[in-house]
Parts: structure tokens; sequence; C-alpha cells
């Protein structure tokens, strides 16, 4: 049977994007077709913006998180434009789709000391005696833990890195960061070191059956996922016992270099990001820096 709504043909386009967004419109969209099929309207050609407030108001009773019905809205826009762009509407009753606004949430980051604490502790697990492959799983968790704080990698960008993408010679790692756009980020020595320690040790994680592409591998030689990497940092929590997520650690990467007077635009670039405002979260996370400025610089303060 012929679907309506072309939720695989639109799919098939989203090329551009994640394997994560892929997944998460493919099921936004199918779960919007769905709730149409059931009397909302039939084909694409009845949507209006009464089904569209009515489609809003159904996520809501369901008591999901602004940010997920954010994404939801967004799937749904998506498709809709698709749908016209295709000629199979004649008109994108999506634009008048609007969502909540998302609730800006400050990221939380752990202290430099802590984060220098966490990674001296993975490099000195990383140096204890032990059989071979203990010791190469051991320095790739130092290395993967150097890479989020100290090159600021999306956790899925670390996992996704071959063994050339970073080059000790010019200090820097090649990231194949979101939609596909390549950045080269400067490293420094700490991340040299763990790789050059992990590389030495890498192929007692592989076998002929299990060879891998993949410069971080996982306890059966095929490549780090997510999930590892979170299991990893849970291992080393900080002095309080707080257990950080991946992510945690390119926050604490953004907010120090700003605390450390980097240029927001700079940081920019080096994050990957694509809108400057989407950087700009990290200012409200720098106030004591802010006041030292204000105390410092300006004749009133």
């Amino acid at each position: 049977m012929t679907d309506p709504w072309h939720v695989d043909e639109f799919i098939a386009t989203l090329t551009g994007v994640s394997d994560h967004t892929k997944r998460a419109y493919s099921f936004d969209t199918r779960e919007f077709a769905a709730w149409c099929s059931r009397g909302a309207c039939i084909a694409p050609h009845e949507i209006s913006p009464r089904v569209l407030r009515r489609y809003l108001a159904y996520l809501n009773t369901r008591r999901l998180s602004h940010s997920s019905i954010a994404r939801k809205a967004a799937s749904v826009r998506a498709l809709l434009r698709y749908l016209y762009r295709s000629g199979v509407v004649d008109h994108d009753a999506g634009r008048q789709l609007t969502a909540p606004k998302k609730v800006a949430r400050l990221p939380r980051v752990p202290r430099q000391s802590d984060a220098v604490r966490l990674l001296d502790a993975a490099a000195s697990v990383a140096t204890d005696t032990g059989t071979r492959r203990a010791q190469a799983l051991a320095q790739r968790d130092w290395l993967l833990l150097e890479l989020l704080y100290g090159a600021g990698l999306r956790v899925s960008e670390a996992c996704g890195l071959a063994p050339g993408d970073i080059d000790p010679r010019a200090h820097t790692v090649t990231v194949l960061g979101k939609g596909s756009k390549v950045r080269r980020v400067p490293v420094g020595d700490p991340i040299l070191d763990a790789y050059s320690a992990y590389l030495a040790q890498r192929p007692a994680l592989t076998t002929d059956a299990t060879r891998s592409d993949a410069l971080l591998l996982n306890n059966r030689g095929a490549r780090l996922g997510p999930r590892d990497a979170r299991r990893i940092l849970d291992r080393f929590p900080l002095e309080n016992g707080q257990r950080l997520h991946p992510h945690s650690m390119r926050h604490a990467y953004a907010t120090h270099l700003l605390e450390g007077g980097a240029d927001l635009r700079a940081v920019q670039e080096l994050l990957g990001h694509a809108d400057l405002s989407t950087t700009q979260v990290y200012t409200h996370v720098t106030r004591d820096r802010l006041k030292a400025v204000y105390n410092s610089a300006h004749p009133r303060a």
C-alpha cells in the first residue's frame, strides 16, 4: 500500500544529517502520520492550521519536555516542506507550526581543577602495569577523555575518528562534525601523548576477524560507541562522587577557553557551531570572568 505521506522518500533525502537525527526524524514523522490516520486528516492535502494546533495539543497531553515537542514540530515542518516541494500538496502548511520555545538550561561543567584531576586519574590508570590488552583499553580510555576535554569533540565525533585523523606533526585532529562538515582542531601534548601510547598498544584489541578502521575500539575490536564512552566516563567520578556525561567535557572545553580569555568567535570555530548564538550559551557560565573584566576595565566599576 502506498504511503500518502511519503515518509520513506522524505527520510531518504536527509543525507546531510547524522544517523541519530535521521532516526529521530523518521520516528517523529511516522508518529505524526499515524496520528493523522486515526482521523485527524487522512491525506496530506487535508492538513490545516487547526490540525497542527490539535497535534501540538496532543503532544502536550503526553507531558513531553519542551525540547522533545520542539524536535517533533521541527520534524513535521520538514516533512510538510518536502511534500510541498515535491508537489504532493499545493501549500506548505508546516510554516504555521510553531512549537513552544525550548527552555534554556545552562550546561553543568566541572571546574578546571576537577577536569585536570579526572584526566590525571585516567593517565595514571593507563600507565599501570597489566596485560597488554588491559593496558590498551586503559590507554584508549585516557585518549577518549583527552579528546573530549582537550579538543572539545562531540562523543560521536571522537568515536568516528580513524587512526590517521590525528596529526602529531601538525598538532591537529581532523573531525567530521554535524552536517558532514569537516574541521581541524588544534590539540596539545597531553592528547598526543595519549595517542602515541594507545596506538602502540591498539593491535592488542584487534584480530583478523575484528579488524576495524576506527581509532577507538571497544572490547570486541569494533568501533567504540557513545554508550561505551558513557560507561568509560562513569569510571572516573569527580571527588564529590558526581559522574559526568561525555558532553559535559565539551562544555568544559568551551567554558574554560572563554575563562582563559579566548574570543567567542574562535570558540565557535573550534566547536564547529554553525550559529554563534549556539556558542553564546557559554558566556552565561563565565560570570566570574565577566565581573573581573568589568572591575578591571570600566572606569565606574
